[in-house]
């Protein structure tokens, strides 16, 4: 997934590095932030130092890294300004050590003192060998900190440093930065709130080796889940297809066909509307097959029986969005259309025909519009109508949630 240059445009995240051998992560890490229009600060423990020279990072962030030897008090390099400063605070990697001293708001160092010092929400990336990672008091310590203003992203299962594989390794880069984009793009409105997307074209089979599909890519689905994440809602993403680099923390429900669809839409809604006191959204992008064949086949069909002309018999498809349960969910449908001139109509037609909320109207020029990275979306409701320009998608994503509020 593409992330927009101005993703966190002016946004100011303070990351602090430790010595692990994770640490050349890190460099990724901030390469993310500032990437996507982030102003990048770091602060760095004396053992991080050993794996990656401070000046590695002042090239990549522009800006000096505030270490134990030197603090000014004549300007703002200090662990106050610099901590008064911050929008956030993003520890990764974070040792064992570290994990065991802020737990206990123990401060000898420069990055120690930072921690204690802020305070707004702390994102912390643990890594650890395995035996470390899992010890009591270590996991002692984590449940400490989560009781407090740290976010967790989770460890995970690799080959470690030590040459053994197991659990410890700091999640990668790109998983940091979603969690930090969480922490700070979270809206009250979107915020633990209910909300399920479905995505992809559905693959209906005609035998174990063939099936009928459409062209959909599912990377509309895909944004708009993530924008959800980042929002911080509760996102369920359904879908045939994905696009990469998701949030991890994403809840993907993975289908093939519309019947499979379906009934884990059904399934999503009951219990989104049993959790909460927000109302759930329905964001309804995935492509479901007009129809389907009329006979599905085990095994594979033989071309030789088959014979020179295959004439295979189709039946029409069911409508998820027309005949789920919707009620008492916010619905926002997705609809492709090439007849430039009658696309408007048909799609506020199917605010009536499917009785749903909203409709995000994409005119393609042709079928190599599918599978792009960027997207031109018109927000139709019963009462107005909202040109949102060609933008990357999860940007668009963004744009359709600020509309879908005001329903």
């Amino acid at each position: 997934m593409n992330i927009p240059i101005n993703l966190l445009q002016n946004r100011e995240i303070l990351l602090g590095v430790t010595g692990s051998i994770a640490c050349y992560k890190s460099l990724e890490l901030v390469r993310l932030f500032v990437k996507a229009g982030a102003e990048v600060k770091v602060v760095m423990s004396e053992s991080a130092k050993k794996f990656v020279t401070p000046l590695t990072f002042e090239t990549l962030t522009s800006n000096r890294v505030l270490d134990d030897t030197n603090e000014s008090w004549v300007d703002d390099f200090n662990h106050i300004k610099m901590t008064e400063w911050a929008e956030c605070f993003v520890i990764a990697p974070a040792t064992a050590n570290t994990m065991a001293k802020l737990a206990h708001g123990i401060a000898d160092t420069m990055l120690l003192q930072c921690a204690l010092a802020f305070s707004g929400k702390i994102v912390l990336a643990p890594s650890a060998n395995t035996n470390m990672i899992h010890n009591k008091l270590t996991q002692k310590n984590i449940n400490i900190l989560q009781e407090t203003n740290y976010t967790f992203v989770s460890t995970q299962v690799k080959e470690l440093a030590c040459k053994t594989i197991g659990d410890g390794a700091m999640a990668e880069p790109i998983d940091i930065f979603w969690a930090t984009a969480r922490e700070l793009l979270k809206d009250e409105f979107w915020s633990d709130r209910e909300v399920l997307v479905t995505g992809g074209g559905t693959i209906e089979k005609i035998d174990d080796v063939r099936f009928i599909s459409n062209f959909s890519s599912g990377k509309m689905a895909s944004a708009m889940a993530t924008a959800l994440y980042c929002k911080g809602a509760n996102v369920e993403l359904i879908a045939t297809k994905l696009d990469t680099d998701l949030p991890s923390e994403l809840n993907i429900t993975s289908v093939m066909g519309t019947q499979e669809m379906y009934t884990a839409l059904e399934e999503s809604l009951k219990i989104a509307k049993e959790k909460g006191s927000k109302k759930p959204y329905l964001f309804m992008a995935a492509a479901v097959s007009d129809y389907v064949p009329n006979t599905q086949k085990s095994g594979k069909l033989k071309k030789d029986k088959i014979g020179s002309e295959w004439k295979l018999k189709l039946t029409k498809n069911r409508d998820i969005l027309a005949s789920v349960d919707k009620e008492g969910v916010i619905v926002v449908g997705f609809k492709a259309e090439m007849d430039a001139d009658n696309a408007k109509k048909n799609a506020t037609n199917m605010l009536e025909k499917k009785s749903i909320n909203a409709v995000c109207l994409n005119v393609l020029q042709d079928s190599s519009s599918f599978g792009l990275d960027t997207n031109e979306i018109e927000f139709i409701t019963r009462d107005s109508s909202v040109l949102i320009p060609s933008a990357q998608k999860l940007e668009i994503a963004f744009k359709i949630l600020d509309n879908a509020k005001r329903i």
